[in-house]
């Protein structure tokens, strides 16, 4: 992502608004001295906006902590021995394990900078109306897309999180308050994305120095997204998705289509050619400099020792299993033994001596492809450090396939046909289409074309209500020669059954620090 060319240049002026504390209870009032400069004219005001971004590139948010509580589902298991991820998927954590801790902390210090700037842009001086109306829907936008991952999280129908906006006269004087339900979080949610939807130009508008900003089409999004979460609750937010799922179409939003195969097709969606495609809807930031080191957690544990890939977040046999045999999109999400790729400018057949399922997750792999010889250092698509190993590929955190499917199942959750957008994506891959698809229909799709993105299949078996495939034991391919691309196998159970209790599981604890910090005012989420 060139997110870069507009942001990291940026960040040295403004420290003031990057360094404050990421204490989730820091809601200092507005307009001191120190800050009252940052929205006066263009070029304080660029990098007042510019610094809302930096959390992206966090390994506590969309680097890779907030993954750990996807892999919850029956798709992945974690991977490596890693205690606290494995206590998470096993649902016997306690909310102070540092993926969940620290992830809540900085998802909240990013909530507050985003009230800092909407209350600063307010009052913008010296700057013209498009790009005060530009920049308060990307404040907008982020506030709302911060606080929806907070409320979906740890947020629940008999508890809501904690949130306080800077419209309150209050804001700054007290402990954010604990909504009543996380629908009330999803009603304020909703608000704030529509003001971005209203705000925000056409990412077409863009120039390459300002790909990667908040766009209409993202905000909309989002907002359908918060409708079919908050349709769990209240199945009439299930009508308004269909219309906005249209408007997004007509920012000029499509899938990627045109290659030479079905096969090509998807591939196309995950390569770094096609970061900012008609396909794009938001993505975290990515650069060989700075972003996210999600293609690296994924790669093979050591790269072959090639390249330091760190080896968590493996898929299932019942992943596999679930997508038709002749669903180009399998292979191309998941890297099983005897599989064709290229590394490094090198062909090779795939193996793992370190994957416990026998599978790799595929779909970010392109970044890995370029270089000569097996040499890391000739490819320029990579961050050279192993330990921050960031690559030049988009990670997409939404995408045009994903808004087809959400209207499909409004369709269906409706009482309609939901045949025509579903099809859609089916026919991208060459599927036959469905002529009246059901619920099981829009299930399978969307985890066969979604799978091991942060899309969140855990939240989908959750919000449907199928916790017999959370709870079931997973299986993977155990091979008799690890380091034999032909080896034979048995499939094993690679992880036990769990026991995921919906009277206390459908949404995380909150660190217990946290709650004895806010003198009593917080109480922990039902159940834990």
């Amino acid at each position: 992502m060139k997110r870069s060319k507009f942001i990291y240049s940026l960040l040295l002026p403004v420290l003031v608004l990057c360094s404050c504390s990421k204490n989730w209870v820091d809601t200092k009032p507005n307009g001191t001295a120190s800050s009252a400069n940052l929205w006066d004219g263009e070029t304080n005001v660029l990098k007042g906006v510019a610094a809302l971004y930096v959390p992206f590139r966090y390994e506590s948010t969309w680097g890779r902590d907030l993954f750990w509580m996807q892999v919850a589902s029956d798709d992945l298991i974690v991977g490596r021995s890693k205690a606290a991820a494995e206590n998470i998927k096993n649902f016997v954590c306690t909310g102070r394990e540092g993926y969940m801790s620290t992830g809540w902390h900085d998802l909240y210090a990013m909530l507050n900078k985003t009230n800092m700037a909407i209350a600063g842009l307010q009052n913008a001086t010296n700057i013209s109306d498009d790009l005060k109306n530009r920049s308060l829907g990307e404040a907008y936008f982020l506030r709302g897309f911060t606080h929806f991952w907070i409320a979906y999280l740890w947020g629940e129908k008999a508890q809501g999180v904690p949130y306080d906006g800077v419209e309150d006269p209050e804001f700054g004087k007290q402990i954010p308050p604990q909504l009543p339900s996380v629908t009330d979080n999803y009603a304020i949610i909703a608000a704030d994305f529509q003001k971005a939807a209203d705000l925000l130009p056409l990412f077409s508008s863009y120039g390459p120095a300002d790909q990667g900003r908040a766009h209409k089409a993202a905000a909309l999004g989002y907002l359908v997204k918060t409708y079919a979460y908050w349709a769990q609750y209240d199945n009439t937010k299930w009508a308004l998705i269909p219309d906005l799922c249209d408007q997004i179409k007509a920012t000029g939003r499509a899938l990627i289509t045109g290659q030479a195969t079905p096969s090509a097709n998807f591939k196309a969606v995950f390569s770094v050619d096609n970061n900012w495609s008609s396909e794009y809807i938001w993505s975290a930031t990515s650069g060989t400099q700075g972003g996210s080191e999600f293609p690296g957690v994924v790669l093979e544990n050591t790269g072959w020792g090639i390249f330091n890939g760190w080896g968590y977040f493996q898929p299932t046999e019942e992943l596999y299993d679930e997508y038709e045999p002749n669903d180009p999109r399998r292979e191309a999400t998941i890297l099983k033994f005897g599989d064709e790729f290229t590394y490094f400018g090198v062909d090779r057949l795939y193996y793992s001596t370190n994957s416990l399922s026998g599978f790799q997750i595929n779909k970010y792999m392109d970044p890995y492809r370029y270089g000569s010889n097996n040499q890391s250092g000739t490819n320029t698509k990579i961050n050279q450090s192993g330990d921050y190993p960031t690559t030049a590929l988009n990670l997409s955190l939404m995408r045009y396939a994903e808004i087809l499917l959400f209207k499909s199942e409004a369709l269906i959750q409706t009482g309609q046909n939901g045949a025509d957008p579903l099809n859609e994506v089916r026919a991208r891959v060459g599927l036959a289409p469905i002529a009246n698809p059901t619920m099981d229909d829009l299930k399978h799709e969307r985890r066969c074309e979604l799978a091991c993105e942060w899309t969140d299949r855990f939240e989908d078996l959750k919000r449907w209500g199928d916790y017999d495939k959370i709870n079931a034991p997973l299986h993977g391919r155990i091979h008799t020669n690890k380091t034999d691309p032909a080896s034979p196998y048995t499939i094993q159970t690679v992880w036990a059954a769990r026991n995921f209790n919906p009277n206390r599981d459908m949404a995380w604890p909150i660190d217990p620090d946290e709650i004895s910090r806010s003198n009593g005012v917080y109480k922990q989420t039902p159940g834990w």
